[in-house]
């Protein structure tokens, strides 16, 4: 019987992280325990000390944008990305059971889900919005302490582990609302997840001269090697006053082109490191 895996999540079980972890492996045909961890950096520090540990990290939202500290995160671990999964990220209004939408004096949740949801909750003026630190972690609260009048907003998952009833599902304002999710992990566990022959995208972060069109010229010669940029991240490096550090990553369909991409671009760039090849997801 195959041994399940620990993943390490941000935030409480029934955090949208977990349903990311939960969809990655059950495309692999596996289940996993689940880690919670009160910050990124605990997720960081939980792979670090246990090499059977896998972690997941959020790292950009179609609508919020990047998490800049978890590109700087998982840079400074020299731990490996090993693989990606996208998430849609659907909200629902949540209490306890016998509860009304009209009974509820208050709403709870992240605050970037109430943002999320602004259109919705402007519906709802007799309702105070109240930030918390994560959306599962508002609907466990509710649950646990039996807080009548009022409601979370959280995900279907959530609500059902911890026994609310569901007001009102998919009450986001845009619908194409999506979070991409890192899995990161130690050398020999990002070895084992990854199948070489599957590999088809890569993150990698650099640094480059401050000389005019040096980026250009980076750009151009993945170019040239049918490299596809698919995201570029730049961040102010501390103390380097107009240096950045330039985190990109590329896609592709022949490795071996690819490689010869990064020959190339290597002698143009300072600082140069993989952060991990896996599958496009």
């Amino acid at each position: 019987m195959r041994t399940k895996k620990t993943i390490a999540i941000q935030g409480v079980e029934g955090a949208y992280h977990e349903i990311a972890a939960r969809e990655y492996f059950k495309s692999r045909g596996e289940e996993i325990n689940i880690l919670p961890c009160q910050q990124f950096k605990d997720v960081i520090l939980a792979v670090k000390k246990d090499p059977n540990i896998i972690g997941i990290m959020a790292i950009e939202n179609t609508i919020a944008g990047s998490l800049l500290q978890n590109h700087e995160l998982i840079r400074e671990s020299d731990l490996l990305i090993a693989g990606e999964q996208k998430l849609h990220i659907s909200h629902s209004f949540a209490a306890l059971s016998g509860e009304t939408i009209d009974s509820i004096s208050e709403v709870h949740s992240h605050p970037i889900a109430l943002m999320q949801c602004e259109e919705y909750l402007n519906t709802l003026p007799h309702i105070k919005r109240v930030e918390g630190e994560d959306t599962a972690l508002s609907a466990k609260k509710i649950a646990d302490r039996q807080m009548k009048g009022h409601a979370a907003i959280c995900s279907r998952f959530a609500a059902e582990l911890y026994g609310l009833q569901i007001l009102d599902s998919g009450i986001e304002t845009n619908k194409r609302n999506f979070t991409r999710f890192l899995i990161v992990a130690n050398r020999w566990m990002a070895e084992e997840l990854v199948n070489p022959t599957e590999i088809s995208k890569a993150s990698v972060v650099f640094t480059l001269p401050h000389t005019e069109g040096s980026l250009s010229k980076v750009l151009t010669i993945l170019s040239f090697y049918d490299v596809n940029l698919t995201k570029i991240q730049s961040l102010p490096i501390i103390g380097r006053e107009w240096e950045y550090l330039f985190y990109i990553d590329l896609s592709f369909k022949d490795i071996l082109k690819y490689k010869q991409g990064l020959d190339a671009v290597r002698p143009l760039t300072k600082d140069f490191k993989i952060l991990g090849e896996y599958r496009e997801s």
